[in-house]
This record gives C-alpha cells, structure tokens and sequence, in this order.
C-alpha cells in the first residue's frame, strides 16, 4: 500500500509525456475527423485514475489507520497533491493540463507516502468540535489551489524564457515540445489569476474559521505563533497581489514572483512549522 500510489504515479507520469504530443495532434485535427483520445491517452487517464484512488487508500490509512485519527505536516502536503491530481484528472488533456499533469505526478509521487512515514500527532481533543473538518478541508482545498498556482507560475516562467531565449531555455525536448503547445502567457496569466482568487478566497475562509475554532479551544482568536503570523503575512501577500492587478494591472515576473514568494511563506506557515515540531523537536 505504500508503494502502490508511487509506482502508479510514475507509470502515468511515463505515459503521459510518451503519449501528449500525439494525443494533442489529434485533438488539433479533430475537425478532420481524427479521434482526439487516442487509446495511448486513454489508458494515461485510466492509470491516473489508479494512481488516485491508491493515494486517497494510503492518505486515509495515514489519518484513520491508527487506533485515533492524526494529522500533521506530511497529511496537508499529501492531501494538496491528491487534490491537485485529482482536478487535473477531471480537466482532461489539453496542452496547459498535460504540462500541469508533467509537473505535479512527480511531485504527487514523492509526497504521496508521507502520511506513513511522518504520522503527525492525534485529533482526538480536537475532532470533537464541529467546526474542526470543515475547517480542516477548507485548508487543504487552499494549500491545493495555491500548491497549483505556484506551478502554473513556474510553467509561464519557463515559457517566457523560451520566448527570450529559445536555444537555452528548454534543452529536453519533451519539455520543449510541451512549452511551445502552451497557450499564449496572457491566457495563462488569466488562469494564473483565476486560481489565484479562488485560494485566496479559500485561504480567507481558512483564517476566518481557524479564529472561530481557536476561540473555542483556547480561549481566544488568535494565537501568535510562527504558523499565525506566517500564514497572515502569505494571505497578506496574496492579498496585495489581487489588489495590484486591480488597480495597477500588476502582471509578468511581478505577478510571477509574488506568487511564488506567497506560497514559500504560507508553507513555511504550516508545514515548517509542524515539520520542526514533529520532526526536529519530536513534540
């Protein structure tokens, strides 16, 4: 069971980027009456498909399979992953979501078992509360949304390098042939903005209901910890990267950057965080 998501995820790494270029192909000649999924992509989603169902098998053994539920570090990284493969999954396999898909199964497949090897620490005095899943899946949904904008935002900065530097820039062909079939970077600067709001609006989510839920455990709304204060200031970068494309159209390596810095931090927030709790200090 451990193993299982990894392989699979690797298999339908392998495949994908041995059968997008004519997939693509295909899809472009849809007019002419060529089927745009071929069998090679097909059998790719189906893998995918497996790879999947096998990680949220292993995800739920790494929550539920001790005698009491536990979360930790390693559960919010595998279960942004399992999201983030699963709404590539559903999307299909046009060129911007074959790119997606190239970049987050490698990532999908190393992050997959951790649950299993870092097993976090109980719920039990937790679970209880009512607003504790809620709030919990609202977190993962954001770590989900804003794990894929940072990838969508090093994709666009690949494929503006190979706009400005064509030799140098992507010297695997795989990966050059997957550049130059993305769309133009103004559309991909629309989805990045588009993913963008919507984790911001789930990061916000987030913080509204974890200052419900720490007034009801502790007492008080806030707790001004390293996770706080590095989340607050993530949300805050994010926040100020919506506001600037608005007023000012912020957009290219500003946008890019922010992005990027943003999502270090809100990682820092939680999984450094946990990560030196649970793994460095074995609290």
């Amino acid at each position: 069971m451990l193993l299982l998501p990894v392989i699979l995820y690797i298999v339908a790494w392998i495949s994908g980027l041995r059968h997008e270029a004519p997939a693509l192909e295909a899809a472009a000649q849809t007019a002419g009456g060529l089927d745009p999924h071929p069998a090679g992509m097909r059998s790719h989603s189906v893998l995918l498909l497996l790879a999947v169902l096998a990680h949220f098998g292993a995800l739920y053994m790494g929550v539920f399979g001790d005698q009491s539920p536990r979360f930790g570090f390693a559960h919010l990284l595998s279960a942004a992953a399992w999201v983030g493969a699963l709404l590539l999954w559903v999307e299909g396999n046009n060129a911007h979501v074959a790119a997606m898909r190239a970049m987050v199964l490698p990532i999908a497949a190393v992050l997959a078992p951790l649950p299993l090897l870092f097993h976090g620490y109980p719920l039990d005095a937790l679970a209880g509360n009512a607003l504790f899943v809620p709030h919990l899946l609202i977190g993962v949904l954001a770590y989900a949304v804003m794990m894929l904008a940072a990838l969508h935002a090093l994709l666009m900065a690949m494929a503006e390098k190979s706009l400005h530097d064509p030799l140098q820039a992507h010297p695997n062909p795989i990966l050059a042939g997957t550049l130059e079939r993305l769309p133009p970077l103004l559309t991909m600067e629309r989805l990045l903005f588009r993913l963008l709001a919507i984790g911001f609006a789930l990061l916000t989510l987030t913080a509204l209901s974890g200052m419900v839920f720490s007034e009801e455990i502790f007492g008080r709304p806030f707790r001004f910890d390293h996770k706080t204060v590095l989340t607050v200031l993530a949300w805050a970068v994010f926040g100020v990267l919506l506001l600037g494309r608005r007023l000012w159209g912020w957009r290219g390596r500003r946008a890019l950057r922010l992005t990027l810095a943003g999502f270090g931090v809100l990682l820092l927030g939680y999984v450094g965080s946990r990560f030196v709790l649970e793994v460095v200090l074995q609290r």
